[in-house]
């Protein structure tokens, strides 16, 4: 990749993942997406290094914002020395450090793996589909599947599906193509095996799958998030070219414990 910024990549993420709701406050963008995933429900900032003195009066707004909506403050934070003024203060008061995620990257073009036969290809999230990721990834009910539904079909993506040898949904994973001109980039979001397929080289196929689809609609390069915590997906992701740019974690606002009883 002709290395994007962490900056244009931090954009590129939130277009492929936008939330139901956000507002625009001082430098930072506020997402809301009741509750369903951290990534739709955190704190932006997209001007991190705005004046340390106008960052307290910034993180009231922002705490009252999410506070109207029943949800916790939470940031996502990259590693990046323009953070260091938001993580002091953030710091101070006592946010948590959690999810920390690698971004990493690689070229599009010729190199690409062929794709494997058996990958379903589709503009759109069939219902299939959608319960195998959720069953995998999910975190709630139908109503906050219905959520995450919204979340996905906000940004155009491709979407892929493989089966086992008995026709049942095996794995799938997307491809988030936010608008963004010549040499676009494309996001692999989505990646899930079912539990008792894994092993088997369906994910393989799926990344295959979509890098391909991806190269014949003239994507020039790719991002995909890890949890630096798995090991195993990090290997499938380095096999298939994928090097780390950077990474973030999230910062949240810790309860405030209320006294009850005598």
């Amino acid at each position: 990749m002709e290395h994007e910024s962490m900056t244009g990549l931090e954009a590129l993420m939130d277009a492929a993942w936008p939330a139901a709701e956000r507002e625009e406050s001082g430098g930072w963008v506020l997402r809301a997406a009741s509750g369903v995933t951290q990534r739709a429900n955190s704190v932006w900032p997209r001007e991190p290094g705005v004046d340390a003195h106008a960052q307290p009066a910034a993180l009231r707004q922002a705490r009252l914002w999410y506070r109207n909506r029943r949800l916790p403050l939470i940031f996502q934070v990259f590693e990046d020395p323009r953070y260091a003024p938001l993580n002091a203060v953030l710091d101070a008061e006592g946010f948590t450090r959690q999810s920390e995620t690698l971004v990493l990257v690689r070229e599009g073009g010729a190199d690409s793996p062929a794709a494997p036969s058996g990958v379903e290809i589709s503009a759109g999230p069939s219902a299939e589909w959608l319960q195998l990721w959720w069953s995998v990834d999910g975190r709630g009910d139908d109503t906050a599947l219905a959520v995450a539904r919204g979340i996905l079909e906000r940004c155009p993506s491709l979407y892929a599906l493989v089966r086992d040898d008995d026709g049942v949904p095996a794995a799938v994973g997307r491809l988030a193509v936010p608008p963004n001109g010549e040499g676009a980039l494309g996001g692999l979001y989505c990646m899930a095996t079912r539990p008792d397929a894994r092993r088997r080289g369906y994910a393989a196929r799926i990344l295959r799958g979509l890098l391909q689809e991806g190269d014949a609609r003239g994507l020039g390069s790719y991002w995909l998030l890890v949890m630096a915590s798995n090991a195993g997906a990090r290997e499938l992701y380095a096999r298939a070219g994928f090097q780390a740019a950077g990474r973030y974690l999230y910062r949240q606002e810790r309860p405030k414990r209320h006294l009850t009883g005598c």
